[in-house]
């Protein structure tokens, strides 16, 4: 994803992209509420929230920057975006797991969770074109309105995601994005060969577009294989499994039940960073309690996901936030600062609106249906 954002960003991919919300009259809040639109539309399409982030965030970053996007809230949009895909794709990760554990129906299972994820969507996207506007104003004086040149690149980011659609694999998909983005800008006269690799005779050493985009995802790499290992230590110590324990012993009522469900699997993503190793190890439980006080599977699917897409993309100890933070270096030439996963956290407004939707209907009990 690295090398393929560094050859799009080479050949005027953000430069075109800023042509065209110019052209449209897109930009500050606008452009965030649109960049959280296009990352519903191709997580909930392919399926995966960290392909989503590592092929939209490093293109529609750096152009809010000629567009006065607020940063932290553009990249929020961009979280909340990719969020949404674990929601209500039938093909996500969450989703499945949430409906098989529970032996629900996946057809119906997304359906009934539109009602949690519609409305967190929209709060969000007014949220987004709100809170996006306080951004820098853009000076009409500097003539910054892009570049159509760089047109033909747009065809890379839609072929991978035209793959990642046909259930190819995300190292696969971005595979041939590399390979077909250098091809275009190769043909279209964009980038040299010799932008591609070359060797620097001062510091003896290899330089070019494709080592700038191998050394973008080193730092990242290496703290998610540590952050892994630090969840795997966690899980194997049966400390997830005890707390599920503990909500069992204290649920006394539906309304009790489901909130002791919410604060069980709340702790097992907390401990794990994991939104489905939270799902598994948390189903039985739910399956237990839900029978013991008449709770729908559809009920206990939907609580299962809707909490589990929370927290991973809010708190800066999770590997979405941090995916999302990484992204953000490359947005310096174009007047974007690189920001800390906590910021990307707190402007996920699309997670923070989900996390209020599933308190809302534990504690009212919304959404609760009679026990089939």
């Amino acid at each position: 994803a690295g090398v393929l954002a560094a050859v799009l960003n080479a050949s005027g991919f953000v430069e075109a992209l800023v042509w065209l919300a110019g052209v449209s009259g897109v930009s500050r809040g606008l452009f965030c509420a649109a960049a959280f639109l296009i990352c519903c539309a191709v997580s909930t399409a392919t399926g995966t929230s960290l392909g989503t982030i590592l092929v939209c965030s490093p293109l529609l970053y750096p152009a809010g920057g000629a567009l006065g996007a607020e940063p932290a809230v553009l990249l929020g949009a961009i979280l909340g975006g990719a969020t949404f895909r674990d929601n209500i794709s039938p093909v996500s990760d969450t989703t499945i797991a949430s409906a098989t554990s529970q032996d629900a129906e996946m057809g119906r299972v997304v359906r009934s969770r539109l009602r949690y994820a519609l409305p967190a969507a929209g709060l969000a996207l007014v949220g987004y074109a709100l809170a996006g506007s306080g951004g820098a104003p853009i000076d009409a004086s500097t003539g910054v309105a892009g570049d159509p040149s760089g047109l033909p690149m747009l065809l890379a980011p839609a072929f991978v995601v035209l793959l990642l659609v046909r259930r190819h694999h995300l190292v696969e998909g971005l595979l041939f994005g590399v390979l077909g983005a250098v091809a275009m800008g190769l043909i279209f006269g964009l980038i040299l060969p010799a932008d591609l690799v070359y060797v620097d005779t001062e510091q003896f050493g290899a330089r070019g577009l494709i080592v700038d985009g191998i050394d973008r995802a080193v730092g990242v790499s290496v703290f998610t294989l540590l952050l892994m290992a630090l969840a795997a230590g966690l899980e194997a110590s049966g400390l997830p499994g005890r707390l599920t324990e503990i909500a069992g012993r204290n649920a006394g009522s539906p309304r009790s039940a489901e909130l002791w469900l919410f604060v069980a699997v709340s702790a097992a993503v907390l401990l794990t960073t994991h939104s489905v190793v939270a799902i598994l190890i948390t189903a039985g439980f739910a399956r237990s309690i839900g029978q013991r006080f008449g709770i729908d599977r559809y009920r206990r699917a939907n609580l299962l996901d809707v909490t589990v897409c929370t927290y991973p993309f809010l708190l800066p100890y999770c590997i979405p936030t941090i995916l999302a933070a990484s992204t953000t270096q490359g947005g310096a030439e174009y007047g974007m600062p690189r920001l800390s996963a906590l910021s990307a956290g707190l402007w996920n407004l699309h997670s923070w609106m989900l996390l209020a939707a599933v308190l809302t209907a534990v504690l009212t009990g919304w959404g609760r249906r009679s026990p089939e």
